[in-house]
């Protein structure tokens, strides 16, 4: 679903375990309102939500964002159709996102390879 090709043009998910809906927001290019929005829509995006409602997103939801948003903005799924997609594949999505968390890490590894090295 998130091909190699969306991925360079947004930016390498850092190794947190929350990250802030501002945080989300800018690592996926989406405006806070609409991954609010998009919480009421998709029923898989489920962010921990602390003190105040304050939500806290883990990397698996930041993954399924993506994958949400390059359904919606890239492959110009309806609402509806993009929720049936995900909802359709979950073994497909939960192998997609081991394969995104995969190349992920890997890319992470090399830059402190290539930090290491120097």
């Amino acid at each position: 679903m998130l091909e190699p090709s969306n991925n360079d043009e947004l930016p390498v998910i850092p190794g947190k375990r929350y990250f802030t809906i501002g945080e989300v927001s800018d690592l996926c290019a989406v405006k806070p309102h609409v991954l609010r929005y998009w919480e009421q829509e998709f029923p898989q995006l489920k962010p921990v939500k602390r003190r105040g409602n304050r939500r806290y997103y883990q990397r698996q939801d930041v993954i399924m964002i993506r994958q949400i948003r390059s359904l919606l903005y890239e492959h110009g799924f309806t609402i509806g159709g993009a929720r049936q997609k995900l909802s359709g594949s979950e073994s497909k999505e939960d192998s997609t996102q081991s394969q995104q968390i995969i190349k992920q890490v890997r890319t992470e590894l090399e830059e402190v390879l290539k930090i290491l090295k120097a």
